[in-house]
């Protein structure tokens, strides 16, 4: 008996014999695997560490691999699940950047292009992704916006040709008003005026457009600029496409949706207004910049204006996002004056209640270190 019992083998000795997979282990493996080509073999790896522990070098890595095979839309959704656990990650955004290069996805590659290269501005590789998608861009809407106005050019020569002006002929004096030929000045306006309606989605046909007769349109006038009207056409393009922005939820998202309404404050205090306050630390994590802190709290001052509540409570749910106190404590000269005269015009003006009032006495401090009266002893 008691022999039986010591000859019993010991299990936990065999499992010991091997050491248990880890995420770095196998992130280690992937990354062997991927510099002898074997590409396959090396997503294999990334996907037991990612699922081991997930994280945005593991995720980064799966999605290079993925660009090696081509499988553009799973390193496409690699680098985003990457950037969700860190929207500071260069390298994510340089791969998802080749990502939606190759699935035609243009205008997401270029976002991504410009916000990488704020955070890496002497970053060769991103530069050089940035020129290059600028240039595909670019050549997309050239061509797009040279058909559009081909088409728009060729619909003009069609309302030309269109005998039946109106459903009652003209007579008499107003016949030869209609067939009056029209100087090159403003046949050449007629057509502008024609485009520009064509471009906004009409039928491009107007009642001075009819009036052309096709003796007047067989007159020599101005040739029509092809590249004037595809460059109006492009810059409508990019500005209907900037202007399309959604509520953000990563400081990546609220950077490109900011920087893309920079010159109409009534869009950006509504971006800000679709924020819940409480998210804003979960936003931003630890990539609030003193230049967007600065943006905001000018927002807010406006929002302050008309709904006092919500202004105190972005102030107040700014002030956790992580590394607050370090950002106002490194702000430059200029933004910490402009805090203080933000401060003093707007948000202690005798508008808020008694609790608000004190909540904004308690944000002072956080924000105007050393208080606004300070500016009183500065240099003029």
């Amino acid at each position: 008996m008691m022999g039986g019992r010591y000859n019993r083998p010991n299990y936990s000795t065999y499992l010991n014999d091997e050491p248990m997979p880890d995420a770095a282990s196998e992130k280690e493996q992937g990354n062997e695997y991927f510099k002898q080509k074997k590409f396959a073999e090396a997503i294999e790896c990334y996907s037991r560490s990612i699922a081991l522990s997930p994280t945005a070098v593991s995720f980064a890595n799966r999605a290079m691999a993925y660009l090696k095979l081509r499988r553009f839309e799973e390193a496409e959704n690699d680098c985003t699940e990457a950037l969700n656990l860190d929207d500071r990650y260069v390298k994510a955004y340089s791969r998802r950047i080749t990502a939606r290069k190759g699935l035609g996805k243009l205008k997401e590659a270029m976002d991504d292009a410009e916000f990488a290269v704020s955070v890496d501005a002497n970053n060769p590789e991103l530069r050089k992704q940035y020129s290059e998608i600028k240039a595909l861009l670019m050549e997309k809407m050239s061509k797009r916006s040279s058909v559009q106005a081909k088409h728009t050019i060729s619909e003009f020569d069609k309302a030309g040709d269109r005998k039946d002006i109106t459903s009652h002929p003209p007579t008499g004096p107003q016949k030869d008003s209609f067939m009056e030929v029209d100087s090159p000045g403003r046949a050449a306006a007629g057509i502008r005026e024609f485009a520009g309606g064509a471009s906004k989605g009409g039928s491009g046909v107007s009642l001075k457009d009819n009036m052309l007769s096709r003796d007047a349109k067989q007159k020599p006038g101005p040739e029509i600029s092809v590249q004037d009207l595809a460059s109006r056409a492009a810059s409508r393009y990019i500005s209907s496409t900037v202007k399309s922005v959604k509520t953000p939820k990563t400081a990546y998202d609220f950077e490109v949706s900011w920087r893309a309404i920079s010159d109409d404050p009534a869009q950006q205090i509504q971006l800000l207004k679709s924020i819940p306050p409480e998210s804003l630390p979960e936003i931003f994590k630890n990539a609030l910049s003193s230049a967007f802190l600065i943006d905001i709290v000018k927002c807010t001052a406006s929002i302050f204006r008309d709904d006092v509540a919500l202004a105190v409570n972005i102030l107040d749910n700014l002030t956790k996002v992580s590394r607050f106190d370090l950002i106002i404590m490194c702000l430059s000269p200029m933004h910490k004056s402009e805090l203080r005269k933000v401060w003093g015009q707007t948000f202690l003006v005798e508008t808020a209640s008694r609790d608000q009032v004190e909540a904004l006495k308690r944000l002072q401090a956080k924000y105007v270190q050393g208080g606004w009266h300070d500016d009183m002893f500065a240099l003029s």
